[in-house]
């Protein structure tokens, strides 16, 4: 009888153990808290901490990417974006945020075929629609001329 007690304690304790070591892994809680306090270079740590423990994370990715957008490097901007939507084809905030950027690139062809996608997928930046809408417009003309 005490020989399956013991087993019985070992098997919590190894599960109470795997717990406790995966909640020192998720920095991303704690990453978001920082970001929303703007500061962006603690956050960026902890993001890309998280994502060596959780390389699945698209919301790692999403974060990351909006502090470079805030520090305007455009290239850890789009490869973030890329990874975001790689692991979740369907993220309304990562499609806008790469609309946005092919529209300040002028490239009107890569805007065109995520705008597509954007309108399949949206459920709460719906209202965004409008707003690409005319910025599409507005970059037309310069594609047109050239």
């Amino acid at each position: 009888m005490t020989r399956y007690l013991l087993i019985v304690y070992f098997f919590f304790f190894i599960i109470n153990l795997d717990n406790q070591v995966k909640a020192k892994e998720n920095f991303f809680d704690e990453a978001k808290i920082l970001y929303d306090k703007n500061k962006n270079q603690e956050s960026k740590f902890l993001l890309q901490r998280n994502i060596v423990f959780n390389p699945k994370d698209y919301t790692s990715y999403l974060y990351l990417a909006k502090i470079y957008k805030k520090e305007d490097n455009q290239v850890e901007l789009e490869k973030n974006l890329d990874t975001t939507i790689l692991l979740d084809p369907k993220n309304e905030e990562a499609l806008y945020m790469l609309i946005e950027l092919e529209i300040e690139k002028s490239n009107f062809s890569e805007v065109k075929k995520i705008n597509e996608i954007f309108l399949q997928v949206c459920i709460n930046l719906c209202d965004k629609k409008k707003l690409i809408s005319e910025k599409i417009k507005s970059i037309v003309p310069k594609n047109e001329s050239n």
